[in-house]
């Protein structure tokens, strides 16, 4: 049986080799998914942004990203591999691995190589037919999400939490005690094979709802209702608007906690 081959859209890559940013990478098969099998022929399109290249960092690396060109320029692999959220294996060549196996997908559209920490705070107001969530449509993508965002370097995600609400939204909950719902990898559209983001997802409840004002990476904050998926769905629907997709299982699982 011959080996599968990589197969990819009909996006262009660009003179360097390149893909755009929003490429949904070469056609990887459930079998070839895991790092522990071998696939020669397997060649993911980077998909680096113009300003994280090798050439556009040596002359100015962005006030979020770290400097390294590539990961072989990274010198603290022990202590990402330490304080991961979710563990991960470097490669023969001391390059991470994405958790979860090969994306289709490789170079970085994040802040850092390999694991990007991020916090998700999910906001719930009220009970019964009055629940309501809070949401923020993205300035990147346009959909409806969670307020949240990266954790900044040194930061605690509790601390992150906390900040990037009040920076997105102007809520405080700085004085509620949160329910941590999980770490676990996000199916961010920014993932490759090298670099990805963990979150760090927490229930905040309140009684009722409070005024939410869009601000930095929002472009508009709203109250849905939030008896389930379902539910949420039709309202972001109604509103014109779509989830975003990889909140969906954050989103579930706090309504799981709320079923308890």
């Amino acid at each position: 049986m011959s080996e599968p081959r990589c197969t990819t859209d009909a996006m262009a890559l660009d003179q360097d080799g390149y893909a755009p940013v929003d490429h949904p990478g070469v056609t990887v098969p459930d079998d070839r998914r895991s790092w522990s099998v071998s696939w020669p022929q397997y060649t993911p399109v980077d998909i680096t942004p113009p300003e994280l290249r090798p050439v556009a960092l040596a002359r100015q690396v962005p006030d979020w990203a770290e400097a390294a060109a590539t990961p072989t320029d990274v010198n603290d692999w022990d202590l990402r591999r330490s304080t991961a959220l979710v563990p991960f294996e470097l490669d023969a060549q001391g390059w991470p691995l994405h958790p979860h196996g090969r994306t289709g997908r490789t170079g970085r559209n994040l802040g850092k190589w390999a694991e990007n920490a991020a916090a998700d705070p999910i906001v719930v107001a009220g009970r019964g037919a009055w629940r309501r969530v809070l949401l923020i449509t993205r300035d990147d993508i346009g959909v409806e999400a969670i307020p949240g965002g990266m954790v900044d370097p040194g930061e605690t995600a509790p601390a992150a939490l906390v900040r990037e609400l009040r920076e997105e939204t102007g809520v405080d909950l700085s004085d509620h005690p949160p329910v941590i719902l999980g770490q676990d990898l996000v199916d961010d559209w920014r993932n490759t094979d090298r670099a990805w983001v963990a979150s760090t997802s927490a229930l905040y409840l309140l009684p009722a709802t409070v005024t939410a004002v869009a601000a930095d990476d929002a472009l508009d904050a709203n109250w849905y209702p939030f008896g389930s998926l379902d539910q949420l769905d039709a309202a972001v629907a109604a509103a014109g608007r779509t989830l975003y997709a990889a909140h969906r299982p954050l989103l579930q699982r706090a309504l799981d906690h709320l079923a308890k």
